[in-house]
């Protein structure tokens, strides 16, 4: 899958997490993603990488190595501290972690945490269903969609995520 943010232009990361060729795990397949649960996604991962030294993270170092904007990475953090994901320590030596083990925390929890639980049908759809044989099909296919990409989303953790960076990162060589 490919995700397509919608939303602001983005800064350019580091090369803290930057793949070095193209994933062999793509299609041309898209999947729309807010900007909002990407950047809270580039910062979930970021959190897991740092997960080792048990130390909170501040929202500038996230910044910094993944190049996500700060003003909205703190609305972010405070959602995904209201779902559980995260935990914050106040003052010197503050910041942010997770609230569980990278391999316990999902990309659908992390999507959920900022975007809600996904309908599976547009209000249009819902509404004809019915009265209209087409729409009610529709309606199925449509929640067919939503579980199948879901299940997708359940099935990579955090702790996924890191791997894949540290084997990009592995993989990368320097002229």
């Amino acid at each position: 899958m490919n995700a397509r943010v919608a939303g602001p232009a983005q800064p350019r990361p580091s090369a803290a997490c930057i793949p070095a060729a193209p994933d062999p795990l793509r299609t041309d397949s898209t999947m729309k993603i807010s900007a909002k649960t990407e950047y809270a996604a580039i910062a979930a991962v970021e959190l897991a990488r740092r997960n080792d030294a048990g130390e909170p993270v501040r929202i500038r170092t996230i910044c910094e190595a993944q190049g996500v904007p700060a003003r909205f990475l703190v609305h972010i953090l405070l959602q995904l501290k209201a779902a559980g994901i995260v935990t914050s320590t106040r003052g010197v030596g503050g910041g942010y972690r997770l609230a569980r083990e990278p391999g316990e925390i999902t990309l659908r929890d992390v999507h959920e945490a900022v975007e809600g639980q996904a309908e599976a049908a547009g209000a249009v759809t819902r509404g004809l269903a019915r009265r209209s044989r087409a729409a009610a099909v529709l309606a199925s296919a449509w929640s067919d969609a939503a579980r199948a990409e879901s299940d997708s989303l359940a099935s990579i953790t955090l702790a996924d995520l890191v791997d894949r960076c540290r084997a990009s990162s592995e993989s990368m060589y320097y002229i």
